[in-house]
């Protein structure tokens, strides 16, 4: 491992603990997402202005980060690397919810200026395969969690119901929905890397 010696201590020590990771070091997974995930967390809650797409998408980047961790070069700070990949999610976060159409007259007033930006969101079929992998692991994993936190992830992300939804299938409070979701998204987090499928 070529260590940069322009960068810091603690981006030195997160050098170690990224290489443990490499290794499969659930410890060294841990160390990393105790020492970023508050930083992450309300920068990207200065993004969306949510808690709880925060919260998603915090999860969501130390997922990413994690996957890809062999894709990280010790060039530079691992906390670069882990902050430019929270950003660039929640920019593609924030993008997508941005769908709503402008008023048709709005369009037509100002025609000249509409540029039209045509990209797929398909996957090529490697990438349908994989990602078909991934689920049909993820359904397993899912299927252990308890019977409460089973029901809360299967509601919102394969039924994609509502949090208001959720409340009036389950009759629970709306702060406990989100509250429990959000312990289960955690609980399907350490599991996921737990059993390799970061």
């Amino acid at each position: 491992m070529e260590i940069n010696n322009d960068l810091s201590e603690k981006a030195k020590a997160d050098l170690l603990l990224v290489e443990q990771a490499k290794s499969g070091n659930e410890k060294a997974f841990a160390s990393l997402m105790n020492r970023y995930r508050d930083s992450i967390y309300f920068m990207l809650l200065k993004m969306v202005n949510n808690p709880y797409d925060a919260e998603d998408l915090t999860i969501e980047a130390f997922g990413k980060a994690f996957r890809n961790i062999e894709l990280y070069i010790p060039k530079f700070a691992f906390s670069t690397w882990l902050f430019k990949i929270a950003t660039n999610n929640c920019v593609d976060f924030i993008r997508k919810k941005q769908v709503s159409p402008a008023p048709l007259d709005y369009l037509q007033e100002n025609l000249d200026n509409v540029t039209v930006n045509i990209q797929s969101d398909l996957p090529d079929p490697e990438e349908a395969l994989i990602n078909h992998q991934k689920i049909a692991a993820l359904k397993v994993i899912v299927s252990q969690l308890k019977p409460r936190y089973k029901a809360l992830i299967e509601l919102r992300y394969y039924k994609e119901y509502s949090y208001e939804e959720i409340s009036s299938e389950l009759n629970l409070p709306i702060g406990t929905v989100k509250a429990q979701l959000y312990r289960a998204k955690t609980l399907l987090y350490n599991i996921l890397i737990k059993t390799g499928n970061r």
